[in-house]
C-alpha cells in the first residue's frame, strides 16, 4: 500500500468520525428539544379537580 493511500484513508476516516460525531450531537440536541416541548405540553394540561365528580359529566338535557 502506498503511503499516499494510507494518508488518504486516514483523512477519510477522520472526516467520517467528525461527521458521525456531528450527527450524533445534532440528534441529541433534537431529542432534548423534543423532551422539553413534551414536558411543556404535559405541564399545560389542567389538573383534575379534587372532587372526581366535577367536570366529568355533561348535562345534555339543560
Amino acid at each position: 500500500m502506498d503511503s499516499s493511500q494510507i494518508v488518504a484513508l486516514s483523512s477519510s476516516l477522520n472526516d467520517y468520525q467528525l461527521n458521525s460525531q456531528t450527527s450524533t450531537l445534532v440528534l441529541k440536541k433534537a431529542l432534548d428539544n423534543q423532551q422539553a416541548v413534551a414536558a411543556n405540553i404535559l405541564e399545560a394540561i389542567p389538573q383534575l379537580p379534587s372532587n372526581p365528580a366535577i367536570g366529568r359529566n355533561i348535562n345534555t338535557t339543560a
